[in-house]
């Protein structure tokens, strides 16, 4: 069953995924050539207590670290490890926090200097249908046009889209109802309302969709090794149209990047 938001219930969501979002801006400062994933796990586990709040991921269904980080062919659920990330690596950041009884979750994918462009092109790409999904999420729409929204603009151009994993409802719990895949057809699935609080997550593939599972029970890679990108957004739904509770500005304010592609769904509440 989906839960629908109060807006004072949506409000401390947002703080939830502001603080996620602040995590992921510290951690952009820090991911460079040289470091550890391990390291980076630590400095998000103590950042985020310092916040007040609980790293959600840790302890979460059995897995073992505050942050999942996948680089390069591994698509999500990546364990925090002492190998060193290299120059032209891509790292997927996924975080979640529980603060004031509410859960925050979404991902970036970062770039560690000079990325090959076809490997930057995928990661543009995989953003861009983030956004195509976040446009979809309109009163009366349903999750359907969500999914084949991104489906249509990452498969056009040639990128598989992964089926095994899918984005979800967000609120009290990290998974709620409802599902919200990345592949689907138009009209289809539960209908949009007001209140409605969703992590959507693409998971694009520079090669095939075909994902791998590992014996440690959490990493997924691609099943030709080629890079992998993973963006999320939490998403509400007021007054008919969707709204942002997370963002990526304090990543973009780090990294020296400008960008007004979140302008279209901000709204103070």
């Amino acid at each position: 069953m989906i839960q629908l938001k109060t807006i004072d219930e949506l409000r401390l969501m947002k703080e939830s995924a502001r603080l996620v979002s602040k995590t992921l801006g510290m951690l952009a400062k820090e991911i460079k050539p040289g470091i550890t994933t391990l390291h980076l796990d630590k400095l998000a586990h103590d950042f985020i207590k310092d916040h007040g709040a609980e790293p959600a991921f840790l302890g979460y269904g059995g897995f073992p670290y505050s942050l999942c980080i996948s680089p390069n062919d591994q698509v999500v659920h990546g364990f925090p490890n002492n190998d060193v990330v290299k120059e032209g690596d891509v790292l997927s950041v996924d975080c979640g926090v529980i603060l004031n009884g509410f859960v925050g979750d979404h991902a970036y994918t970062f770039e560690i200097g000079e990325v090959n462009p076809e490997t930057k092109k995928l990661l543009k790409v995989a953003k861009e249908s983030l956004y195509k999904g976040i446009e979809q999420c309109i009163r009366g729409k349903r999750i359907g046009d969500i999914s084949y929204a991104i489906q249509r603009h990452c498969e056009k151009e040639g990128y598989g889209v992964v089926k095994e994993l899918v984005g979800h409802g967000l609120g009290r719990k990290m998974h709620e109802d409802p599902q919200v895949p990345n592949y689907g057809r138009q009209g289809s699935g539960k209908v949009i309302k007001d209140g409605l609080a969703i992590a959507i997550e693409p998971m694009i593939n520079l090669g095939t969709e075909k994902v791998k599972f590992h014996n440690d029970g959490w990493t997924v890679t691609t099943l030709d090794n080629q890079p992998s990108a993973h963006f999320e957004h939490d998403v509400a739904v007021i007054n008919g149209k969707p709204v942002l509770l997370s963002t990526f500005q304090y990543i973009y304010d780090a990294l020296g990047i400008e960008s007004d592609e979140e302008k279209a769904f901000q709204l103070d509440f």
